[in-house]
């Protein structure tokens, strides 16, 4: 069973930096993509920013420009580095992670990000 931790939340102050991390237990090739999502109470778990295994990124037209998503393959971690923090940015960031062989979809806890305004 693959297992995702992630690491990195946090409080924050409006206009700060973040590094969220995912460790995952099993070599990253094997996962099509790797996202990042945040759900805040009472709205639908949003998707922020996703990578490829080929390295190509996609990103929430409200993170562009502040959020950049990276993975280390070697390490089996994805990284997402967050800046010029919001208050809206507040929310509990899940790591996912799809297998390419099965479709399987795995999630991490979620780690929490709060921006103080």
């Amino acid at each position: 069973q693959v297992q995702l931790v992630e690491s990195g939340g946090g409080l924050v102050q409006a206009g700060g930096s973040l590094r969220l991390s995912c460790a995952a237990s099993s070599s990253t090739l094997r996962f099509s993509a790797m996202d990042w999502y945040r759900e805040t109470p009472g709205k639908q778990r949003e998707l922020v920013a996703a990578i490829t295994s080929d390295g190509s990124t996609n990103y929430a037209d409200s993170v562009k420009g502040r959020f950049t998503i990276s993975r280390d393959n070697a390490m089996n971690t994805v990284y997402l580095q967050m800046s010029s923090l919001k208050p809206e940015d507040t929310a509990v960031y899940y790591c996912h992670a799809r297998d390419r062989w099965t479709s399987a979809d795995y999630w991490g806890q979620g780690t929490q990000v709060t921006v103080s305004s």
